[in-house]
Formats: structure tokens, sequence, C-alpha cells
């Protein structure tokens, strides 16, 4: 590994080309930083990299984001980790936010329709792959199974609110673990606090200002986004569920449709499934005053969104190597890993139950509250899109962004058909 960092160019070109190349998913992201940043130059070692990313699974927000954010600040400190970091959501974000400037004009022409038909079809393919591939890496014991149990029937049945269920789910793994911590250098929390006190201060200022000036719309986005970085562990899919809840049943900002449209546009960009929150934070501001708002409120959103990132990187990166040898930590990651399979499987149901009826209505048991699709309201062209899309990914393992657009060419098709 060499020992001098990269000049400030190189690192522009890398991380650019990382940003730009980061399609995939967190997996395919976290292989190809490792091949670029370990394999081929390299400036981290194998060591470095998986302490590094066991790290990143501990916070809240996008772990592979926050890994291109270490490896910045690894290499150049503070300058690198901004280099990185924002070169790995930029591109992405600057594509979202064009999607849904046109998705606003034209989202509810019926040929846009239609095209959204198919990728609503594979989008439930590709949460159903999230949640089989969370399943074999978390649930390897009894006890994540009935974690994975019962967060699901708490979601699913009684609406319980997914930070609580996330906390529960941490709380034990944290109070079951074993195993004795492992020796590692001393912490020097006087360089901490400042440099908490700086982000937390970057965060919070642009929530500040909106509720100065009067801004309601642009202060509840603020202050609902900034919640969700706080909670959003196991990944995007596992907050999808939480945050589809609010925003389209609390808060009113987008339709169900809207919501799966939104995900299966950031789905074909690079960069985080996260920040599938710019949509939102587009369409919520547009809808209430024009594409000005739109641009301000999805503005907010990236902010609120990533900002916390860097704090989390910027604060706990030197205490990685202490970290790493925590074994209640990762006793804590592992439960709330099993937990996140029970969200994943209440969001598999909510978008299928709602892409393949027409009708779902919610049904009293008692306590509990489900979901009840009408089957005279079944969508036969939404299951055959499906099965067509299941095809193509699993069976001919035919990469996601072809997919999803030839899938949106078949819901045109056949809407044209009828």
């Amino acid at each position: 590994m060499t020992t001098d960092p990269p000049p400030t160019r190189e690192l522009v070109r890398v991380f650019g080309r990382i940003g730009i190349l980061s399609f995939g998913g967190p997996a395919a992201q976290i292989a190809l930083m490792h091949r670029e940043l370990v394999d081929e130059r390299p400036w981290l070692s194998e060591k470095q990299f998986l302490d590094a990313l066991s790290f990143c699974m501990l916070l809240p927000g996008p772990e592979a984001m926050q890994l291109a954010t270490y490896c910045g600040w690894r290499m150049r400190g503070t300058t690198g980790g901004l280099i990185a970091g924002g070169l790995f959501v930029l591109p992405g974000a600057l594509v979202v936010a064009l999607l849904a400037a046109l998705y606003a004009e034209w989202g509810a022409v019926p040929l846009a329709q239609a095209l959204f038909l198919g990728i609503k079809a594979t989008v439930v393919v590709i949460v159903l792959e999230a949640l089989l591939k969370v399943s074999k890496k978390a649930l390897h014991r009894l006890d994540r199974w009935l974690i994975a149990g019962l967060s699901f029937l708490a979601i699913f049945a009684f609406s319980v609110p997914f930070p609580l269920i996330i906390a529960a789910a941490g709380l034990y793994g944290a109070l079951t673990a074993t195993g004795e911590a492992a020796a590692a250098p001393p912490a020097r929390p006087a360089r901490t606090l400042p440099t908490v006190l700086t982000w937390a201060a970057l965060w919070w200022a642009p929530v500040g200002l909106a509720l100065v000036a009067g801004q309601t719309l642009l202060a509840e986005i603020g202050l609902f986004f900034s919640k969700l970085a706080v909670v959003t562990f196991g990944g995007a899919y596992a907050v999808l569920a939480y945050m589809s809840q609010e925003v389209v049943q609390e808060q009113g900002w987008l339709g169900m449709d809207q919501m799966m449209d939104g995900l299966g546009l950031a789905e074909t960009t690079p960069g985080p499934l996260i920040l599938v929150t710019e949509f939102v934070g587009y369409l919520a501001g547009a809808s209430a005053g024009g594409m000005a708002l739109g641009i301000a409120a999805a503005a907010m959103t990236l902010w609120v969104t990533f900002v916390p990132c860097f704090l989390w990187i910027f604060a706990g990166a030197p205490y990685i190597e202490r970290i790493a040898g925590r074994p209640r930590l990762s006793a804590a990651l592992t439960a709330i890993t099993a937990a996140v399979v029970g969200v994943i499987l209440n969001l598999s149901i909510w978008f299928a139950t709602h892409v393949f009826f027409d009708e779902v209505t919610q049904s009293q048991l008692g306590p509990a509250s489900l979901p009840v699709p009408d089957p005279a309201s079944l969508n036969l062209a939404a299951g055959l899109l499906a099965l067509i899309a299941a095809g193509l990914l699993w069976g001919l393992k035919w990469p996601l962004p072809l997919v999803l657009l030839l899938m949106a060419f078949a819901g045109a098709a056949l809407s044209w058909a009828d």
C-alpha cells in the first residue's frame, strides 16, 4: 500500500469515475470501490477497507456513500472526504433532479403511466431480491428468525414505528452479545467535539433558516428527512416502508403511485438508492409552489440526507479501529439486520398489493389493521410484467438498468395493445 497521499486531481478523477459508474446498489458500489482503491491503486489495505466497511454498516444512512467519504478522508483528510463523498452523490443527484422535474410535468400523461407500470412491476421483483439477499445474510440463528418475524408483525399489522423497531432490535443485540473487546488505540475526544458541533450546525442551518423565513413546507421537509437520516439503518429498502407511510398517508406530499415511480427512477440512476428522497422532496415542493419551490425542497432534502453522513464519518473515522473490536456493537448490528428482514418483507407485500391490485382497503381485526386487496381489481398486465422482469433478472441475469428500460417499453406496449 502506498504511503504518500494521492494528488487531489487524482482523487477527483477516481472518485468522479466511481460516482458515474455506481449503478446496481450498495453491493456493486462497494465492489467497485474495492477494485479501484484496494486492488488497482492501491490506496488502502484490505484490512483498512473492511474495517471501514464494518463501521459504515453500523451507521444510519447509505453505507456505500459513507465508505467513499471515509476512503477520501483516510487519504486527504476532510477535503478528501468531501471530494469522495460529494462525487459519489452528485452525478445521481443531478439525474434524479432532472427526472423529477420531467415527471412533475409529464407523469400524469397516459403514456408515462403506461411506461411506469413496467417499472413498478420490476420494482416488486427488485425488493423481493433484496429480501432474499438480506435474509441469507441475517437469519443464521433462531433468535434472528424471531426478531425478523416480530418486526414484520409489528410493522405490518400494528404499524409500530420503524425507529422503535430498530431501537428494540439493536438493544436486544447489544444486551445478548458475547465476547471480549479487543485492544485498540486510545480515543481523542477533544478532537471530536468541534467536528460534531461544526457539522451539526451545518446540518441544521437550512432548517433554521426556513423556519425564520416562514417557509413552513421547507422546514417540515427538513425536519422529516433529518429524522429519516438518523433511523435509516439497514439501507434504503428498510426505510422505504416507513418513508412511504409518512409521505403518502401522514403528510400527503405524494400519492402511492408517485412513490413507486420515484423508487423506479432512483433504481435507474447512479449513486445511493436513498436519492429517492430527493424525488419526494421535489414533488412535494413542486405540487405546493411550482418548480422553484420544488428545486428548493429537493436541495433541502439532499442537504439533510447527506450532511449527517459527513458528520458520522468525520467524527467517527478516528475511532474505527476501536469500534471494530467491540462485540456489543457488532451484535447490535446483526440484530438490526434481522429486524430489517421483517421490514423489507412488509415493504414487499405493500408494494405488491398496490401494484397488482387497483383497489386495496384496510381491514380491522381486533387491534390489527391488515391490507385487503379486492380480487376483482387484479391487474393481470402488472402480474405478467413482473414475471417477465423476474425471468430477465433472476433467470438470464440481465443488468438492472437494461431490464428497467425494457419493462418500461413493455408496459407501454401492453397499454397500446389494449
